[in-house]
């Protein structure tokens, strides 16, 4: 009877081991976008409670590729794998840099941190990250025309240099986006061995008095991906109204001069580029 006690004493104190001790994750940081070319750092910050670390080991689509061992000489080992290439000297416990980055690096990256005995104890978290291809190019707007009159269509395309992936494209009428009726999407093309793709989108109306606000139109094209890109062109369309023909005296006259009363629109392009 008493060792039955004792050993009911032992297994309450390893469950009150187990419950007071428990390892967590406090953090883990893997970028959304990021680079071809650049550096990226993933981090893990952990909390051990009182536990010995045993191992942090960093995944990529479920293949080992960075493993600390702090009882380990040197402490970082390294597995090759098809878009890692780790900076071992700058990686440490809690972070693990990648430099350079390439479209293969993309995927799904996971910390696993384990604790030496009695527990054994291992948590884990992910993140997925996805490399960016910037453009080679910035937005340009093609189609204007030199001149306008109201009732004039307007025909003109918005193209963004190669990416990957394909840059989002929008169009502005005066600040305010262009009604979706107004505008007309193409397909992506990819083109070249790295698949980079290529973005192009319309925008077709007719010019009307209220396109113009104190005399100036402006169309702006903003090209975007994600977070890390961020450019636009912009072309200003001034106007000018032309003055009232003469009054006759008949009723048909006036009508007909009052024809002449409409606005017609001198296009300038000035063209700039804002770049954010």
């Amino acid at each position: 009877m008493h060792k039955m006690w004792c050993w009911l004493i032992v297994f309450h104190l390893f469950v009150l081991y187990d419950f007071v001790h428990c390892i967590t994750l406090t953090e883990v940081r893997v970028p959304k976008h990021t680079i071809r070319g650049h550096a990226v750092k993933l981090e893990c910050h952990y909390d051990m409670e009182g536990e010995a670390l045993y191992s942090v080991k960093w995944y990529k689509d479920g293949r080992e590729f960075y493993r600390f061992v702090p009882r380990d000489d040197p402490p970082g080992s390294v597995f090759p794998q098809p878009g890692i290439a780790v900076d071992l000297e700058n990686s440490t416990s809690e972070q693990v840099i990648l430099d350079p980055l390439d479209l293969s690096s993309s995927g799904k990256y996971r910390c696993e941190v384990s604790a030496e005995a009695p527990s054994f104890q291992t948590v884990s978290d992910h993140g997925e990250m996805m490399v960016v291809v910037l453009p080679d190019q910035d937005p340009y707007i093609t189609g204007g025309k030199p001149r306008y009159q109201i009732g004039d269509p307007v025909r003109v395309n918005c193209t963004s240099g190669r990416s990957k992936p394909a840059v989002h494209l929008t169009w502005y009428i005066n600040g305010d986006p262009a009604e979706p009726g107004l505008v007309k999407r193409y397909e992506p093309r990819i083109t070249g061995a790295d698949k980079l793709e290529t973005s192009v989108l319309g925008l077709e109306f007719r010019v009307k008095p209220k396109h113009f606000k104190h005399g100036d139109m402006k169309l702006k094209c903003l090209a975007t991906i994600s977070t890390v890109y961020w450019k636009s062109n912009e072309e200003s369309v001034e106007g000018e109204k032309l003055q009232k023909a003469p009054t006759l005296e008949s009723r048909r006259a006036v009508s007909a001069d009052s024809r002449a009363d409409r606005v017609q629109v001198i296009v300038t392009l000035v063209k700039t580029v804002n770049v954010r």
